[in-house]
């Protein structure tokens, strides 16, 4: 007993200890329901794989590369006004009212036959569907997730994306486009027959005042045995700690953890896009072909997929335990060796009289290991990372700014990255990444803060330049 102190901490703790322990089956449940939005999302980005070879000859090259762009602007549109929604009706129903919208956008594709336009339409719409789900799932998860396993179930939603891709893969080996479509125009309906049933996040409801809601939420993801108090408390702090402030959007955004957390947040999103995923992901049937493989196109996507899914659920498992910091520099470093490598490939393939014959070896290699480091640490890890970088005040908007920023870029490198390669040589383009996720790399080192296991409010204090406050997980234990 320490007689100044009262009641000795060894007695408090082990108080602590017998109390029911949070349930983890719920929060898993709930963070799986709600990433069947990242399994649709996959179905609209990896469609036009399988589809190419009829809809390009049908369409025109021209109209083709539209249809295939136009997907990840509408995502842009789209992400900004559900930023706002977020917060005025709350991040449940925000989702579910994407369910109809994504199901007539899928419509549009299957029945569109010839008409370019009707498939240019059904993209643009599935593409701002599938975009709203990149802001609003990866902020649920945050927001439901104890601290400990916040960084797995954050990084779900890459996980079931990956895993959509490589649905699409396998069904478009052998259906139609117009079966095809179909079927991926079912998926949003069955995320909202199993949405419907999970509850709100108590955040979202603590901002509208409404306390025994938010009990009663929490109590949901945490089992009904567990004691809330102190968890609501703290999530309760954070909120009326903002509230206090009395700031304005504009001057919220102008204080330092939210600059901070924009310049991160905005860092990750463009050496993610800029990472040359896409072109390897493009160039990976035609790198196969140059290792010697007879493999068909088909299968050579679908074993990318495989890669994608198996490397994305490794790093579920380890995300915290090693931490984001740790994964992205190896991501970023891995990836830019894979991609000078492949530059130095094509380099000596089409640029000189080398014989590769003997190096088809290399450009299957760094393939592979760029998509298992690429999964491992770059794919999930920018979309958990901005639903933990920012204040409740600003979440949406702030959200909503680096989802736009993502999904421009990836329109102007599926748009252009063609033109790129026929103007400077693959080589160059490869090269050029290659020097992208160097900087990348450099600026994780210096800039990005590890967030493992850190509450928002030791997040927010450690942006804003103070020393976080120890978790009750790691902070140290004074003796009596």
């Amino acid at each position: 007993m320490d007689p100044k102190g009262g009641v000795s901490t060894q007695i408090l703790m082990a108080q602590e200890d017998q109390l029911p322990k949070a349930a983890k089956l719920p929060q898993y449940v709930a963070a799986v329901s709600v990433t069947l939005g990242g399994f649709a999302l996959g179905n609209v980005l990896s469609w036009t794989s399988p589809t190419q070879g009829v809809l390009e000859d049908k369409l025109g090259t021209n109209s083709w590369a539209w249809v295939g762009a136009l997907m990840a602007l509408g995502a842009a549109v789209a992400v900004l006004p559900v930023g706002y929604l977020i917060d005025k009706i709350g991040r449940k129903y925000t989702m579910l009212g994407l369910v109809l919208p994504f199901t007539a956008g899928w419509a549009l594709i299957a029945w569109a036959d010839d008409s370019a336009a009707m498939y240019m339409v059904g993209r643009f719409i599935t593409g701002m569907m599938g975009g709203a789900f990149s802001l609003t799932a990866p902020a649920y998860t945050s927001e439901i997730s104890e601290k400990e396993i916040r960084g797995r179930l954050g990084s779900y939603f890459q996980l079931m994306l990956t895993i959509g891709i490589l649905f699409v893969y396998g069904l478009g080996s052998v259906l139609t486009v117009f079966e095809l479509s179909v079927v991926c125009g079912v998926v949003p309906l069955v995320f909202g027959v199993v949405f419907l049933f999970m509850p709100e996040t108590p955040l979202y409801y603590l901002q509208q005042g409404q306390k025994d809601r938010a009990e009663a939420s929490l109590k949901w993801f945490r089992g009904r045995n567990y004691a809330v108090e102190s968890e609501l408390q703290e999530i309760q702090t954070s909120v009326d700690e903002v509230a206090a402030q009395k700031l304005s959007i504009t001057e919220a955004f102008r204080t330092t953890e939210a600059k901070r957390g924009l310049m991160i947040a905005f860092g990750l999103m463009i050496f993610q896009q800029l990472s040359g995923v896409n072109a390897v992901i493009f160039y990976a049937t035609d790198i196969f072909k140059s290792a010697g493989s007879t493999l068909e196109p088909s299968t050579a996507t679908i074993i990318v997929g495989v890669i994608q899914a198996v490397a994305t659920f490794i790093s579920t498992l380890v995300v915290d335990l090693l931490g984001r910091r740790k994964l992205l520099l190896l991501s970023d470093f891995v990836m830019a060796i894979c991609t000078l490598l492949l530059g130095i490939y094509f380099y000596l393939r089409n640029e000189t009289d080398f014989d590769d014959s003997n190096l088809g070896w290399l450009p299957l290699t760094s393939v592979c290991l760029f998509i298992v480091v690429f999964s491992l640490g770059y794919g999930p890890i920018p979309w958990m990372m901005v639903g933990e970088l920012f204040a409740p005040q600003i979440k949406g908007f702030a959200s909503s700014f680096s989802c736009v920023l993502n999904w421009i870029l990836a329109f102007v490198v599926t748009r252009f990255y063609s033109d790129l390669a026929l103007s400077f040589g693959t080589h160059t383009t490869f090269w050029i990444f290659a020097v992208i996720s160097a900087i990348g790399t450099a600026f994780v080192f210096f800039f990005v803060p590890e967030t493992k296991s850190k509450t928002l409010d030791q997040i927010q204090k450690e942006l804003g330049g103070s020393a976080p406050a120890p978790s009750v997980a790691t902070a140290d234990i004074p003796k009596c």
